[in-house]
């Protein structure tokens, strides 16, 4: 499944990835020396597409914890974190590299299997991970 560039460019290519809305500043730093790729989950808690993903994102975090992170962020609570990201719709997922550049992002919701794909895609081994 080969997937292509985003319709039209973000913002910005090295946005500000935050842990969570309530994180400290102490625990962002921490996780920027992770050097992890990481999963950013746009949506909100009463959308029922982001509802149907919640436990698909809970399953990768548990799943995989190490290989890549993941982070969701209710743009319905906390607009005013979404506006970075350009998001247009909800849930929009953002794949990320270890240091920040955006690889990709999709609008809707992405199964377990496309979002092990995409990463499998840019590099990513979770082929391994799964086989343990």
């Amino acid at each position: 499944m080969k997937r292509g560039k985003p319709e039209a460019e973000p913002p910005s290519q090295t946005v500000p990835v935050p842990l969570a809305v309530a994180t400290s500043n102490e625990t962002q730093e921490a996780a920027k020396g992770e050097a992890l790729p990481r999963l950013v989950d746009l949506g909100a808690g009463r959308c029922i597409p982001c509802k149907l993903m919640a436990p698909i994102i809970e399953e990768l975090k548990q799943e995989y914890a190490g290989t890549f992170s993941i982070d969701f962020i209710d743009v319905w609570e906390h607009p005013e974190v979404g506006v970075p990201y350009g998001v247009r719709m909800i849930p929009t997922q953002i794949f990320y590299d270890a240091a920040g550049a955006e690889l990709f992002r999709h609008e809707g919701f992405f199964s377990k299997e496309d979002i092990l794909a995409t990463w499998e895609e840019y590099g990513v081994d979770v082929l391994t991970r799964a086989g343990e």
